[in-house]
């Protein structure tokens, strides 16, 4: 099912099809895992990464992210102030070391870690290591997956290449790109990973880019958005929504600065839904 989802759903993103796909299903079917699955999903926003961890939910809980197994959290809402850090960590072992204690096939999602301060997540690096059990509980079944925009530079920088160079965004392959994203997110000052143990002791299996979307992939996302509502197809205001679109670089006009963020929005304005 989650393969079948990303194939219909999510457009222009080859590495993160082939690469989360691999990544649960190898997982959910090791029964001897020595550390929880840790998935980090990067890129711009509308680029997909929210919508990857919800069918990651929903292809492993009946109730998907309404799922009481399921657990997110936001940077700027659940740990908003600096002062606060060190009874963030203490509240944040807690609620994972009892999730884990009831669920041990739980997932946590942590949202904005571009926006986190730096530290805070080092606090569940315990959970994320190879340990068998930790006060008597194991986290070898538990998934975890961190959702940022650091590092979306680094990542169009490569696709921007490829294309200068003549080449496709499909021949763009994970070894392009996975190495140079994790340092470029160890390295900034920014992003609740800078100089983070998670990244600097291995604990994070994959790197995950999101690359930046191009005006045939918007229009994907607006048909499909269209067709999801019940409504005929109308060329023309497909084409028209994807024109409105702000693009970048300057010049080449290649990526969408939004991805597909609001297409839902627009669509409002040309459809009396």
């Amino acid at each position: 099912a989650l393969q079948e989802n990303l194939d219909k759903k999510l457009f222009g993103q080859h590495l993160v099809n082939k690469v989360v796909v691999k990544a649960v299903k190898g997982f959910l079917n090791n029964s001897k895992s020595k550390k929880p699955l840790t998935l980090s999903l990067h890129g711009w926003t509308g680029t997909g990464k929210n919508f990857v961890s919800r069918l990651v939910a929903e292809s492993i809980y009946k109730r998907g992210l309404q799922s009481k197994y399921v657990h997110q959290f936001v940077a700027t809402l659940h740990f908003p102030h600096a002062h606060s850090i060190n009874l963030y960590k203490d509240q944040l072992q807690s609620w994972i070391r009892g999730n884990v204690s009831l669920c041990p096939r739980s997932l946590f999602i942590f949202d904005e870690m571009d926006k986190m301060h730096a530290g805070l997540i080092d606090s569940i690096k315990p959970f994320l290591d190879y340990y068998e059990l930790l006060d008597g509980v194991s986290y070898r079944q538990a998934i975890f997956i961190f959702l940022s925009n650091a590092g979306a530079e680094k990542i169009t920088e490569v696709a921007l290449d490829f294309w200068r160079n003549g080449k496709t965004r499909e021949d763009i392959q994970l070894r392009d790109i996975q190495n140079a994203l994790s340092v470029s997110v160890f390295n900034n000052k920014n992003s609740g990973f800078w100089h983070s143990t998670l990244i600097d002791r291995n604990l994070i299996d994959y790197f995950v880019p999101f690359l930046p979307l191009e005006y045939k992939h918007v229009k994907m996302c607006v048909r499909v958005e269209i067709e999801s509502r019940g409504y005929a197809v109308d060329e023309d205001i497909l084409s028209r929504i994807a024109d409105e679109m702000t693009y970048f670089p300057r010049e080449e006009r290649i990526y969408s600065d939004k991805g597909c963020k609001t297409v839902d929005a627009k669509l409002d304005y040309y459809y009396d839904f």
